[in-house]
């Protein structure tokens, strides 16, 4: 596929088209640090298998789209604490998604987001109400918390996993093994992952020449821009909240509540899931968005 741009108050934020084309469409918002690059095309192939014509995006600071100088932001722990943003708002991650609609041509699609990607897909639809058919949040917190607090959800075992990560060198094996490290501490005990599902992630951000899941000043910029916006209470579109109840970095209690807090919201967990979305997870979670999508059309 083709990479696009769109263009938020000058900020170039990079797309592509999945596949699908004549379908519903779908928008995908992908994790703190991750590039598009990084959705499986196993589940890709699911949602066009259901009838979503389906589009990625790279955050800002993330894969092709634009990132920003680096700042004194500290770790991306320190930057979700701190007060002031380290280089730009919630809100501006959140029209960055409108910029791509816009550009697709799509006055309103569903919305599907993981991880930090969850997080940014609920603020999405509470700052831009009519652009979203259906909003499906997948692994993450919910955006009514802030500061210390989202520490709550979070496995500290984990993050010191990461943090003790030994330096992989920047060469295409170094960051095979990285991108292997990294998918071994968000997959569930017991989850088996095939390398070849990895290594297509590192593939395709070796021919587009990225490597977001290395650039920690990145991740602290994106994990620090500070959301002054509503609750989660004034979501209005369908939602459906996706969780792995083998996630080894967010607790369970995050998606119960953020169902909680959105209105009609539905939640589903999934035994034997982590973190990492593999093989085990698309059929199901494929089949529960066009569901919502489904409900969504008579709501």
């Amino acid at each position: 596929m083709t990479t696009q741009y769109a263009d938020n108050n000058g900020v170039r934020i990079a797309y592509e088209e999945l596949g699908g084309s004549g379908g519903d469409p779908i928008l995908l918002v992908m994790g703190l640090g991750t590039s598009r690059f990084w959705w499986p095309d196993g589940l890709v192939s699911e949602l066009v298998r259901r009838g979503f014509r389906v589009a990625a995006y790279d955050q800002r600071d993330a894969g092709e789209s634009a990132h920003f100088p680096n700042a004194r932001t500290g770790s991306p722990i320190k930057a979700l604490l701190r007060r002031p943003a380290p280089a730009y708002s919630a809100e501006d991650l959140a029209d960055d998604a409108t910029a791509v609609l816009d550009v697709l041509g799509w006055r309103r699609a569903h919305l599907f987001g993981h991880s930090l990607g969850g997080l940014i897909a609920q603020r999405i639809a509470i700052r831009h109400p009519g652009r979203i058919l259906s909003l499906t949040t997948s692994a993450a917190v919910p955006s009514d918390v802030k500061g210390i607090r989202v520490l709550r959800y979070v496995r500290l075992g984990t993050v010191r996993g990461f943090t003790r990560l030994p330096h992989f060198p920047e060469t295409r094996e170094g960051n095979m093994d990285l991108a292997l490290a990294i998918a071994a501490l968000m997959a569930a005990p017991g989850q088996a992952f095939e390398e070849g599902e990895v290594s297509a992630f590192v593939e395709k951000e070796a021919e587009h020449k990225v490597t977001s899941f290395r650039d920690d000043k990145a991740q602290s910029r994106q994990i620090g821009a500070k959301w002054s916006g509503g609750g989660l209470s004034l979501i209005t579109a369908p939602t459906l909240v996706l969780h792995g109840e083998g996630d080894p970095l967010l607790r369970v209690r995050a998606a119960h509540d953020i169902a909680a807090a959105i209105p009609g919201a539905r939640l589903r967990t999934f035994p034997g899931v982590g973190h990492f979305l593999g093989p085990e997870s698309w059929p199901a979670y494929a089949t529960a968005i066009r569901e919502l999508a489904d409900r969504g059309s008579t709501h």
